[in-house]
């Protein structure tokens, strides 16, 4: 569990959990990202590279169907106004797991780092565009809500910040 989010009750907001949720997943792309452009990541991923991407992959998929299946349900009925941005999120997060599955068929395959690479440097543009846009449009109304974050935004990110422990985990 996150430190913020111990289990006697919830500390944070759901919207100040929703920017560390997506400043994990950032920063994990980063590194993922960074460890494609180490010796040996370009040419043929290794076993430990795949598992993270794999990994990393699951968690924001995790994340996005947790979204679209609590918390923008549950403020739709709350804030009505917010469902024309609540729908573009929606679709954002089909463009999203597009990507994510290219990426999957990719670690199948067995393809090479550039491919993978290529995927996920394209996933970065757009998760940050999304990211910056969700925050800036629902962290306010988010932490009105109150609810479990877990179920309301998917996933909780690990205080360590190893995304391979928290999808064997989860």
């Amino acid at each position: 569990m996150h430190p913020s989010h111990p289990s006697s009750g919830r500390l944070t907001a759901l919207g100040n959990q929703l920017i560390e949720i997506h400043d994990w997943l950032r920063e994990e792309l980063a590194r993922l990202r960074a460890s494609l452009d180490s010796p040996g990541g370009g040419a043929a991923l290794s076993g430990e590279l795949r598992a993270h991407c794999a990994g990393f992959c699951a968690a924001l998929d995790r994340h996005h169907t947790g979204e679209d299946g609590g918390a923008f349900h549950v403020l739709a009925e709350q804030a009505p106004e917010l469902r024309p941005v609540l729908a573009e999120l929606s679709a954002d997060h089909r463009v999203v797991a597009d990507v994510l599955r290219r990426v999957d068929a990719l670690l199948a395959e067995a393809a090479g780092g550039r491919s993978v690479r290529a995927e996920l440097d394209g996933l970065a543009a757009l998760l940050e565009s999304h990211f910056t846009y969700e925050e800036r449009k629902l962290v306010a109304a988010l932490n009105r809500l109150a609810g479990d974050p877990v179920e309301l935004l998917g996933v909780t990110p690990p205080h360590d910040g190893d995304i391979l422990e928290r999808t064997e985990t989860a």
